[in-house]
């Protein structure tokens, strides 16, 4: 087993271009939950967006290192402080046969930027963009944006004919229900084509055999199979049904490391898992007559007080987990080292911080978790849900499937959620900012449901969102994440581990981002 870590020898791109074979190499592999589209718009989950990367591509992609380079894209550069000219790779071809021109990188963008598009917030300084000529972009921003080949990776194009043949030009959201022909077809110019789709049960990926560039993999066909139990995943694996399997369950990994044939693999993650918060003016499920205990935020730390993270690393994570006192990850750009101490266990000050507060018997609210995102999810929930009983925070839990949990949370529709946020796809601080922190408007907190707001918080967002000086950016967002600590806009929990298993004749790149990029991997 070939196990490659960030900051690999770069002799790793040669190693495996050279253990390329034409043979007929079938990558079988298992996660936790399924697709939940094919259209990358129409979704903002992680796993889904890193699957569909290797179907479509962006502008700029990230590299087994994680450092952006060009992909539909071969260069670009400012013609005016805020207009980017981005030339497009000549002779790319969608999996249908149709030529990448400019159009298609127009028409999606647009796509991409539009008030209904999900993906809007990937997006947050793009106003537009326009046609130079056959091979030419202009994207307009509302000022220079640092990220924007960050953000780009993301963003996928499509095919302008294709979506136009096929009635799809219009963005549709997956959280409501929505859908359209993109939603269960794809046209990209990946490595791989999709062959066939039955949700929930196999995703089959066939290669591209007029991919662009040169493959570092010799797979020939990939066949996905969503497995929500721990337990059915390992069996799997052991039994030879599965080449790899993901998440690979922390309980387990003792066990998976002695059948003969197979390693686990774990590493540092860039995901922070916490708990959001409803603002709103009244609660989703109470027993009390009116009022939203969580505006106030000697609530929210009487809450963060009663979790005690320790014993969930020790007993849940196995000790795998970091513990975090801030919403990024120390290798996010905009972490602040000063400011990571998680927030104290302590019962006896929570019930302090209720009675101060008004709530000396505590009160009943909705906590809603997934059970097949995030490692041990459900787990420590249940957990949480024990613990903040102990104060008089009466949690009526509910656990379920991720697409389920996602769609409620983003209409508000429980008090106390848990997420997990890894600034993918930038990178940096300003994802936190933008996406979960700002007060939503037009582009921004497009994952904040619950409604936080502060005016400073905001003020920061939008001034780093155009700054290039990265010393000030980052100072600002240092700022900014020390007034969400203190404000308690989320209990930050800890950054899950990596965690994976597969068979010893499989090499393959584990990154912080956890995206599996199948275009690095081969099977010997």
């Amino acid at each position: 087993m070939k196990r490659t870590l960030i900051g690999a020898s770069v002799g790793l791109a040669v190693a495996m271009g050279a253990a390329a074979s034409v043979d007929a190499k079938t990558f079988k592999f298992a996660y936790s939950g399924d697709v939940t589209s094919m259209d990358p718009y129409s979704i903002t989950e992680s796993f889904s967006i890193s699957f569909l990367n290797n179907i479509y591509e962006g502008l700029t992609r990230y590299d087994e290192n994680l450092a952006t380079q060009p992909a539909l894209a071969t260069s670009w550069e400012y013609v005016k402080p805020n207009v980017i000219r981005y030339t497009l790779r000549k002779g790319v071809k969608f999996h249908d046969g149709a030529d990448l021109t400019a159009d298609d990188v127009v028409t999606s963008i647009r796509r991409a930027i539009h008030p209904d598009s999900p993906s809007k917030g990937e997006l947050p300084t793009v106003t537009g963009v326009e046609k130079v000529d056959d091979f030419n972009v202009d994207i307009i921003m509302t000022g220079p944006t640092p990220l924007l080949n960050n953000f780009l990776t993301n963003i996928h194009i499509f095919d302008e004919g294709w979506l136009k043949k096929h009635n799809s030009l219009a963005t549709v959201s997956v959280d409501k229900g929505e859908e359209n022909y993109a939603t269960s077809h794809t046209n990209g110019t990946g490595p791989f084509k999709l062959e066939s789709r039955r949700t929930d049960a196999k995703t089959v990926l066939v290669v591209n055999p007029q991919w662009w560039d040169t493959p570092k993999h010799n797979l020939t066909r990939i066949e996905f199979t969503p497995i929500a139990s721990d337990a059915t995943r390992v069996a799997a694996l052991l039994s030879g049904e599965l080449d790899m399997i993901f998440p690979a369950p922390l309980q387990d990994a003792k066990r998976i490391m002695a059948a003969p044939g197979i390693q686990v693999l774990q590493g540092p993650s860039l995901r922070t898992i916490f708990l959001g918060f409803n603002f709103k003016d009244e609660l989703n499920d109470t027993d009390l007559k009116s009022g939203n205990p969580f505006q106030d935020a000697r609530v929210r730390l009487a809450l963060a007080k009663s979790i005690n993270l320790t014993l969930i690393k020790a007993k849940i994570m196995r000790g795998t987990s970091r513990l975090a006192g801030l919403l990024v990850a120390p290798e996010v750009p905009g972490f602040d080292p000063n400011a990571n101490d998680p927030i104290e266990y302590d019962p006896a000050g929570a019930k302090k911080l209720l009675a101060d507060a008004g709530y000396p018997n505590g009160f009943r609210f909705a906590m809603n978790c997934p059970n097949d995102r995030y490692v041990n999810d459900e787990e420590i929930c249940q957990a949480i849900a024990a613990m903040t009983a102990k104060v008089g925070l009466d949690a009526k839990l509910t656990t379920e499937t991720k697409g389920l949990h996602f769609a409620k949370a983003r209409k508000n529709g429980t008090d106390v959620y848990m997420l997990g946020w890894a600034t993918l796809p930038m990178l940096d601080t300003f994802s936190v900012l933008a996406t979960l922190l700002h007060t939503p408007m037009d582009k921004f907190g497009t994952w904040n449901p619950g409604g936080f707001s502060n005016a400073r918080i905001d003020t920061i967002t939008e001034q780093v969102a155009t700054m290039v000086d990265e010393s000030k950016r980052r100072n600002l967002m240092q700022e900014a994440m020390r007034i969400a600590k203190k404000e308690v806009a989320m209990v930050p929990l800890h950054q899950q581990p990596l965690s994976w298993a597969a068979r010893d004749n499989i090499d393959l790149v584990q990154s912080p981002d956890n995206k599996l990029r199948l275009w690095y991997i081969n099977k010997n």
